[in-house]
């Protein structure tokens, strides 16, 4: 089983905002709309390379689009 990522995203807000659709962002960025879900729903980290294309096509920054809790695994705040 996959453990769901740590890494929150307001990718479908972001795409609804602009008007357009999941199939048509993951066209733009050249992945599968079912890839798209799984990283709208966090079940999935997108690349490095994917985070770019996905901010450029909203024309927002990687960190409006992602963000990762401050709490270390430990409970330490860094």
């Amino acid at each position: 089983m996959v453990k769901p990522t740590r890494i929150t995203n307001t990718i479908r807000a972001t795409r609804e905002a602009a008007g357009m659709t999941q199939a048509e962002v993951a066209r733009h960025i050249g992945v599968t709309r079912q890839t798209l879900i799984a990283i709208e729903q966090g079940k999935y980290s997108p690349s490095l390379e994917l985070a770019f294309q996905l901010s450029r096509l909203f024309g927002v920054t990687i960190d409006d689009l992602f963000q990762y809790p401050t709490d270390a695994p430990d409970g330490v705040t860094r």
